[in-house]
């Protein structure tokens, strides 16, 4: 006989009215939270910034010409010759010329390069558009065109642009064109950032340590999410140099060439911003105590790469690549490979000289220095170098200048008067050449046994530091010293 089906209806009747005399003293049920809307592929692209479909890849064939522009190299209202950036303008297509030419510049006093350029300068012009604008960009070859007043450039030769920011065939857009050619192409910026432009033929190495390179700014379509009151581009590149074997000079000076030996090692001269030896130490970017200032800021190597630092501040905002997407809060430094770049954005705190500098500081005291002036006193020497001096007119002695003002000016000025350590206007009037050979190569030898040099140590109270000079580095010290005291005013 079986009692589990009987058993289990009645406990189960006996449930039910349970729960049912009960009911009135239940807790109220809580509300049901709506489910969270799920995006459909449909609206998930509505609010992408970086919807694809929305794109622009469509762009018409470059044109090909043998039409010689005689014109201004540059050209555009889109474009900037300086490191003040101009506004935006609000044409969403944007017409630019950079033409190419070969010109001599000088990259630091007294040193003249012989360089290729966009624009007919170095770096080329910056570029400023929006998320969205047409870029029609012309270029003519015009590097077989002598420079007014120079006849040594280099030999004219094939030259292309390379835009980052650009989203088009390159052996299309970016061919290499000969002396007197013309081309023309056209693109949507699809992204916004802070991209480079280059030359892309090879070698393209030696074409961008030759000057061959410049920025673009592509601001995001509703613009940047802060407000700022001065904005300004910052280029990081190196030039790689040696004097000229056939020994050409212009108004007196030597002519430097592209030392390829350097180039292929990685061995630059001279790490500049904007072009030159602390370029921007000589003419100051301009801010006032309180504002906030937007650095664009571009390393286009070659090779190395960049610690970008400013002394006195912390970055607010970091944008990796110049996108805001890609935001970074309270930054010291900011780390820029070969190509990379950054938009940062920080406060002014109060009155002083703020320093721009590359935080490698091999690369500072080859000249990637700069200066904010913000209503302060002069900017500290042990983290820039001011010019001491005119300019000498050899090669050797300029290379002993900048080596001394890279080194030295935090204890010693030429006619500046005493520092840490002695003035030394006139040291080559007061040592002979060896005793001076002798004390730059080894000076903690000399302390041991020379009676001049205990002298010293026992008045300055601070030993010279051994700098692990070259026998050729000794030399250009000591022809600069020599030029100093037969040009330098004593004050």
């Amino acid at each position: 006989m079986n009692h589990t089906a009987p058993t289990y209806a009645a406990g189960l009747a006996v449930l039910v009215l349970t729960l049912a005399a009960c009911g009135e003293r239940e807790p109220p049920a809580r509300p049901i939270a709506p489910a969270p809307a799920v995006s459909t592929p449909a609206t998930a692209a509505a609010d992408d910034a970086y919807d694809v479909t929305k794109m622009d890849f469509k762009t018409p064939p470059a044109v090909l010409s043998s039409e010689r522009h005689t014109g201004p190299f540059a050209s555009g209202d889109a474009l900037s010759l300086g490191a003040l950036l101009k506004p935006l303008q609000p044409a969403q297509v944007k017409e630019i010329r950079l033409d190419t030419t070969h010109k001599i510049i000088e990259i630091a006093p007294g040193v003249k390069f012989s360089a290729w350029t966009f624009g007919d300068q170095v770096p080329g012009p910056a570029v400023r558009a929006r998320v969205g604008d047409r870029i029609k960009f012309t270029m003519t070859n015009r590097s077989d065109e002598p420079a007014p007043g120079v006849q040594m450039t280099a030999a004219p030769m094939m030259h292309s642009m390379d835009f980052h920011a650009a989203m088009v065939s390159p052996q299309d857009k970016y061919r290499s064109i000969a002396p007197g050619q013309t081309i023309s192409f056209e693109f949507t910026l699809n992204y916004p950032g802070v991209f480079m432009y280059h030359c892309g033929t090879p070698m393209v190495l030696e074409h961008i340590a030759s000057g061959m390179y410049g920025m673009v700014v592509v601001e995001p379509r509703g613009g940047y999410p802060t407000k700022v009151d001065r904005e300004y581009t910052v280029v990081q590149s190196e030039f790689y140099t040696r004097p000229d074997p056939t020994k050409r000079k212009l108004d007196g000076q030597p002519l430097h060439v592209l030392d390829n030996d350097r180039l292929r090692s990685k061995q630059p001269n001279y790490t500049v911003f904007n072009g030159r030896y602390n370029g921007m130490v000589d003419v100051p970017l301009q801010a006032k105590p309180g504002e906030r200032v937007r650095l664009f800021v571009l390393n286009v190597g070659p090779s190395n790469t960049s610690s970008f630092h400013v002394v006195g501040t912390i970055f607010d905002r970091v944008w990796m690549d110049g996108n805001p997407d890609n935001q970074f809060r309270g930054m010291q430094t900011v780390l820029l490979g070969s190509s990379s770049g950054a938009i940062v954005e920080f406060i002014i705190p109060e009155a002083g000289s703020y320093v721009m500098v590359d935080h490698h500081f091999a690369n500072a005291a080859q000249g990637a220095v700069g200066l904010i002036a913000a209503g302060g006193p002069g900017g500290d020497p042990e983290h820039h170098n001011i010019p001491a001096t005119a300019t000498p007119d050899n090669a050797q002695a300029v290379a002993g200048k900048l080596a001394f003002e890279s080194k030295c000016l935090a204890c010693h000025s030429i006619g500046g008067g005493d520092k840490l350590g002695p003035d030394l206007l006139g040291t080559t009037q007061r040592h002979d050449d060896l005793w001076l050979a002798r004390w730059l190569k080894s000076p903690e030898e000399m302390l041991k046994t020379d009676a001049k040099a205990k002298a010293m140590l026992e008045k300055w109270k601070i030993a010279m530091p051994n700098q692990g000079l070259s026998d050729e580095e000794v030399k250009q010290y000591l022809a600069y010293f020599k030029w100093a005291d037969a040009h330098v005013k004593k004050p």
